[in-house]
C-alpha cells in the first residue's frame, strides 16, 4: 500500500434508506455496485460519503435517511490511512442529535471529521451545479477547501453565523420600524473580519483548480475544445468594508444582507461560452466530470492523501468514447479507490477486464448486496 493511500476496508449498515442491515468487505481498488434504479445501490455510496463528510449527498436532512418505520441508523466503517486502522460510527436517532466517532471517542465539533478521510462524489445530481444557482457552486467551492483547510471551515462557519444574525436584525428593524446603524455595524464588522479571508483562500483555490478542470476537461473530451472556470465576486474590485457600507440601503429595504462573499459564483465556458446555455448534454456531463476529477486532483495535491472517489451513475448520457477516456483515467492516473455503481452488469468489469486492477462486484437488489465477482490482479 502506498504511503498516501486511504482505504475504506469494511461497511456495516443498520436501517439505512432501504438496508435494513448490510455487512460489507471492499477491493482496495474497484468496488462495482451492479442492479435496477431504485435497487440501492446510490444509499451504499451515500453511506461512504456520510463516514467521510458526516452528511448524506443527497437528503441533507438526516432522519429522512432512517428506514422507513425504524426509529435510528447506523453506519460503521473501517479506514486504512497511511497503515492506521480507524473505525469510524455515525448513528442517528430521530429528534435526536447525530452521534460522530472515531476510534470510540466523540467528536466535541463534527467540522472536526471533516478533511480527515477524504472523498469525491461524481453523481446526475451534479447537473444542479450547471442548472441551478449560485448557492450550489459555492457549496462546491467550500466544500473542497474546508477539506484541505480547517481555518476556512472555521471562517465559514462564523461568517454565516454572523450573516444570520445580521439579516434577523435587518428584519427585525423593519418590524420595529425603527434602525439602529451601530447595532448592525457590529454584525458588519465580523462579516469583514471572516469574509476577508474566506475571499482570498477562495482566489487562490481556483488559481489552482482552474488548470486542474481545463486539462482533464481535454483529456476526457479528446482534446475536442477548451474549458474555463471563472470566479465571480464583486470583492474583485473592492474590498468587503466597502460593498456592505454601500449596500446598507438596499439591505434595509430588502430585510437581509444582500452582498457579500455569500453571494461570490463561478461560471463555466465551454469554447468561450457558458456550458448552461451553449453546452451539450454529452458537454454538460463531461465538464461536470472535468470539475470533480479536479476536486479530487487537487485534495489529493493538497492534502497527500488519494481520496476515495464515488461515481454515481455516471454512464447516462454520456457517448462510449468519453467513457473509455474517463475510465482509462480513472486506471491509469492512480484515482486509488474507487466504488462506481451501474445498472449495466458486465459494462465496468469488461472495461477493467484489460487493465491490471482489481475488481469487486456487488449484485444489489431491493435493500440486499451480495459480492458476486473478485477479479484479483492480473
Amino acid at each position: 500500500m502506498k504511503k498516501h493511500d486511504l482505504i475504506l476496508e469494511s461497511l456495516s449498515l443498520v436501517n439505512f434508506k432501504n438496508y435494513d442491515e448490510a455487512e460489507l468487505s471492499f477491493s482496495k481498488s474497484i468496488n462495482c455496485f451492479v442492479g435496477d434504479n431504485g435497487s440501492g445501490k446510490t444509499n451504499v455510496l451515500d453511506a461512504i460519503h456520510y463516514l467521510s463528510m458526516c452528511k448524506s449527498y443527497f437528503n441533507p436532512i438526516d432522519s429522512k435517511n432512517i428506514m422507513r418505520d425504524c426509529l435510528f441508523f447506523t453506519i460503521q466503517g473501517v479506514f486504512n490511512k497511511q497503515d492506521d486502522h480507524h473505525k469510524v460510527h455515525c448513528a442517528v436517532r430521530a429528534g435526536q442529535k447525530k452521534i460522530f466517532k472515531r476510534n470510540g471517542k466523540d467528536y466535541d465539533r463534527l467540522a472536526d471529521h471533516i478533511g480527515l478521510f477524504p472523498s469525491v462524489v461524481i453523481s446526475p445530481v451534479d447537473a444542479d451545479l450547471i442548472a441551478e444557482g449560485s448557492e450550489v457552486r459555492r457549496k462546491l467551492i467550500d466544500g473542497i477547501i474546508s477539506q484541505d483547510n480547517r481555518s476556512y471551515l472555521d471562517h465559514l462557519i462564523a461568517y454565516n453565523r454572523a450573516l444570520q444574525q445580521r439579516n434577523n436584525l435587518l428584519k427585525h428593524f423593519a418590524a420595529e420600524r425603527r434602525f439602529d446603524r451601530e447595532s448592525l455595524d457590529i454584525w458588519t464588522e465580523k462579516l469583514v473580519e471572516h469574509g476577508a479571508p474566506i475571499f482570498e483562500l477562495r482566489k487562490h483555490f481556483i488559481s489552482e483548480f482552474r488548470p486542474l478542470v481545463e486539462q482533464i476537461y481535454r483529456e476526457i473530451s479528446g482534446n475536442a475544445e477548451p474549458a474555463e472556470v471563472k470566479y465571480i465576486s464583486g470583492l474583485h474590485e473592492t474590498d468587503l468594508q466597502a460593498i456592505l457600507e454601500k449596500s446598507v440601503d438596499a439591505d434595509r429595504r430588502a430585510q437581509r444582507t444582500t452582498a457579500g462573499i455569500h453571494k461570490d459564483d463561478l461560471e463555466f465556458e465551454i469554447n468561450h461560452f457558458p456550458v448552461k446555455r451553449f453546452g451539450s448534454q454529452g458537454q454538460q456531463k463531461s465538464f461536470l466530470i472535468a470539475l470533480k476529477l479536479a476536486h479530487f486532483e487537487y485534495i489529493k495535491k493538497s492534502t497527500g492523501v488519494t481520496p476515495i472517489l464515488l461515481l454515481d451513475d455516471i454512464f447516462d448520457k454520456i457517448d462510449d468514447k468519453r467513457v473509455a477516456h474517463l475510465m482509462e483515467l480513472v486506471s491509469t492516473h492512480h484515482f486509488g479507490q474507487t466504488f462506481i455503481s451501474d445498472t449495466h452488469q458486465t459494462r465496468v468489469p469488461d472495461l477493467f477486464q484489460a487493465i491490471d486492477s482489481e475488481v469487486k462486484v456487488f449484485q444489489v437488489s431491493k435493500g440486499t448486496c451480495q459480492e458476486v465477482m473478485h477479479q484479483a490482479h492480473g
